[in-house]
C-alpha cells in the first residue's frame, strides 16, 4: 500500500472553532502527505483565537476556507462537503492528525477495491501534547456487533467514495455529536464498509474533547440512532444480544491481536 497514487482526488474537510492551539499541527499533517490530488477545505466557526492567522499562513495549500459563525460541527461539515469535489471524502477534526502516507494508502486501497464504498483504518490516541498513549487497533465492521455495542469506527481514519455520501443524503444536521455514527450506519444500509490494519490517524484524547465533556448528550444521540433500527425489540432480547455482541467483540479483538498492553487505565474504551 506504500506506492504513490495520483489519479483519485481526495477531499479533506477540517471543521474548527477556537482550536488555534492544535490546528497548525493538523494542517501540517495533511499538507505533509504530499498527495498531489488533495483538496483541503477548512470551515471555521468564527474563532476568536489565532486560528485565522494560522489559516492565512497556510492559505496556499488550502483549497478553500472560511471563518464565520455557524451552527456547530455538523453544520460546518455539511458546508465543507458542499464545496468538496473529490472522488474520496473524509473529515479530520482540528485537534487530530493524519499519519504520514495515509492518503496515498487510502487512494491505493480504493483503486484496488472498486466494490468497497468506505474504508477505515486504525488510530493512535495521543494526549494534548501529542504524546502517544496507545494504538487503537480495531476489528472489521460487523453490523450486529456495532449495533449492540457502540460506534467503534474511528472517524478520523474513515474514508468513503463520493457516490455513497450522495446516495445517503450526506450528514444529518439533527445530530451534533453522533453525526458520524449516523452516517456510518446509513453507509452500511446501502454499501460495503471495509477495514484495514493500518494506522491512518492520531486522535487527541484530553478532558476538553467534545465527546468526553458532552458524553451524556453524545450517548443520547447514539441511542436515538439505534432506536431507529431496534425500537420494536423487547428489552430482554435486546439485553441478550448486547451481552452476546460485547463478548463476540472482546473475543474477536483478543484473537486477532487488537489489544495492546501498558496503556493508561483512564482511557474509556477497551
Amino acid at each position: 500500500m506504500k506506492g504513490k497514487v495520483t489519479v483519485m482526488k481526495i477531499s479533506v474537510v477540517v471543521p474548527s472553532f477556537n482550536q488555534g492551539h492544535y490546528i497548525e499541527q493538523t494542517l501540517i499533517s495533511i499538507l505533509g502527505q504530499a498527495y498531489p490530488e488533495l483538496e483541503l477545505i477548512v470551515v471555521d466557526g468564527g474563532s476568536t483565537d489565532n486560528t485565522v492567522q494560522i489559516l492565512k499562513k497556510y492559505k496556499d495549500g488550502i483549497t478553500w476556507w472560511v471563518s464565520e459563525p455557524d451552527k456547530g460541527q455538523t453544520d460546518a461539515l455539511i458546508k465543507g462537503f458542499g464545496r468538496a469535489t473529490g472522488d474520496i471524502m473524509c473529515w479530520l477534526n482540528s485537534d487530530d492528525l493524519l499519519q504520514p502516507g495515509a492518503l496515498h494508502e487510502v487512494a491505493s486501497f480504493f483503486l484496488n477495491h472498486p466494490k468497497v464504498d468506505a474504508v477505515f483504518g486504525d488510530t493512535t490516541w495521543i494526549d494534548d501534547k501529542g504524546k502517544p498513549l496507545r494504538e487503537q487497533r480495531e476489528m472489521p465492521f460487523n453490523r450486529f456487533i456495532w449495533m449492540y455495542t457502540y460506534n467503534y469506527i474511528p472517524g478520523m481514519s474513515m474514508f468513503w467514495r463520493r457516490r455513497i455520501y450522495e446516495e445517503v443524503g450526506g450528514l444529518n444536521p439533527e445530530f451534533d455529536l453522533a453525526m458520524d455514527a449516523d452516517l456510518w450506519i446509513r453507509f452500511a444500509d446501502v454499501g460495503k464498509i471495509a477495514h484495514v490494519r493500518q494506522q491512518w490517524s492520531m486522535m487527541r484524547f484530553y478532558p476538553e474533547q467534545k465527546n468526553r465533556s458532552l458524553r451524556e448528550k453524545s450517548d443520547a444521540e447514539d441511542l436515538k440512532i439505534r432506536a431507529r433500527y431496534l425500537r420494536d425489540q423487547q428489552s430482554y432480547i435486546y439485553c441478550f444480544k448486547k451481552l452476546l455482541a460485547l463478548n463476540l467483540r472482546g473475543a474477536w479483538k483478543l484473537f486477532t491481536g487488537c489489544y495492546t498492553v501498558g496503556y493508561k487505565r483512564y482511557l474509556e474504551r477497551p
